[in-house]
């Protein structure tokens, strides 16, 4: 039996079912549950021609310019769970079981493609192209997880938003299909979900499938039966009701919502399985207003606190959320790989064990403790509404040290 791909679950919200010409997009990254996640930031570069880029496992070609972008990650490898760019295109990927296995031989993770989709993509459709480009060249494999003992290979799906449309891609091996999204709500999870509506695919995809006999060219085509495995093709996304019950309301809230949900699955608390982190973005449909990223760079969306991160130059880097580097002796960078597991907690994860340990132990105290930091995310919620319907032009000095400071009075509450 194939290990089961982890829970996590992704949405988009386009109006009409969001609020006032806004696109809403948001991931519970569901990991191991020890794993811990950073939220780093990457600044535009341009490189010198004939440069490589180092990514989890191996090292491909680079670019000449990346764009700046914004990265929720598992702190061992080199890609990401979830992020944006500074052109407001947003991309999380899902671990997914095929009837394809995963390969095991080190390639490139899906993880590595959502964060190269963001640095090399100015649209969801550029990136998009670019995570198809680099599958067919290098193909995807390689232990998900911080491992040595075992290891888990998935195949991926990818959700790629921008202000104006949004993208499911969904791959085994290098075969892949997409469907354009520009209304309503989608949810994705960790299984296949395209059926037969397919806008954009691999030119090889039906002729290959014919090949192996999975459909006869008869049928209408649809991805999803082609490619599951017989039992596993259901109905996913408990989130959507959820989403879809707001009525054109769809607002970052109402996203925080619905990721903090435990009655539902789509905040995953399991034994084997935890949300490590979440992403929320607030995509203005009207390019002149800013988008706004909430990350909480903790696990349990219910007891974290969503920090918003909006895009412009020297944006002040925030170390308390990035884990401790190890650099080349980083066990996840010598050959075999994980032989043990570096402490990778950053400060504002040793700060949230402590909290969760008074949620836990000291009812009266943990509860005063979460009104406080509820209080704290819906002033920085108002902050950005306000931002998000003013009339005159963000000044970026304004918002330079927006997550910094978040994070530092999230820190402060807990001292």
């Amino acid at each position: 039996r194939m290990a089961a791909a982890p829970p996590s679950y992704c949405f988009v919200a386009f109006p009409p079912c969001s609020k006032d010409g806004l696109v809403v997009f948001g991931k519970n990254s569901a990991r191991p549950r020890d794993e811990v996640q950073e939220v780093v930031y990457f600044a535009a570069a341009a490189h010198d021609p004939g440069s490589k880029v180092e990514c989890t496992y191996i090292e491909i070609e680079q670019v000449p310019k990346t764009h700046a972008i914004v990265l929720s990650r598992p702190s061992w490898l080199w890609g990401a769970e979830m992020g944006a760019n500074e052109h407001g295109v947003c991309v999380a990927n899902e671990a997914i079981v095929t009837r394809e296995p995963a390969s095991e031989s080190e390639a490139l993770l899906g993880m590595d493609l959502v964060r190269l989709g963001l640095e090399r993509g100015a649209t969801a459709k550029e990136a998009l192209d670019v995570i198809v480009a680099l599958l067919e060249e290098h193909g995807q494999g390689g232990n998900y997880y911080e491992d040595g003992s075992s290891c888990h290979t998935f195949q991926s799906a990818f959700l790629i938003v921008d202000r104006n449309e949004a993208w499911i891609l969904e791959t085994s091996g290098k075969y892949w299909a997409a469907e354009k999204i520009t209304e309503g709500v989608k949810c994705i999870c960790n299984q296949l979900s395209l059926t037969t509506k397919i806008d954009a695919e691999h030119p090889e995809l039906r002729n290959y499938v014919r090949s192996q006999g999975w459909w006869n060219g008869d049928s209408d085509f649809n991805f999803s039966e082609v490619f599951s495995l017989a039992h596993d093709h259901l109905a996913c996304c408990s989130g959507r009701e959820s989403l879809e019950k707001q009525g054109g309301d769809v607002s970052a809230q109402a996203m925080i919502d619905v990721l903090r949900d435990k009655d539902s699955g789509v905040c995953v608390d399991s034994e084997s399985f935890l949300t490590t982190a979440s992403i929320v973005s607030v995509l203005p449909q009207d390019p002149s207003f800013p988008c706004v990223h909430y990350f909480t760079g903790t696990p349990d969306p219910s007891r974290s606190i969503f920090k918003p991160f909006i895009f412009v130059d020297d944006v002040k880097l925030v170390p308390k959320v990035q884990s401790p580097s190890f650099g080349n002796d980083d066990p996840a960078k010598k050959i075999p790989r994980f032989q043990e597991k570096p402490d990778r907690r950053h400060e504002l994860y040793k700060a949230h064990e402590w909290a969760r340990s008074l949620l836990e132990n000291d009812q009266d105290k943990g509860q005063k403790l979460m009104r406080i930091m509820l209080d704290l995310e819906k002033q920085g919620l108002e902050a950005m509404e306000d931002i998000l319907t003013r009339t005159e032009v963000l000044d970026p000095a304004e918002v330079v040290d927006l997550f910094y400071d978040c994070v530092d009075t999230e820190l402060k509450f807990f001292k």
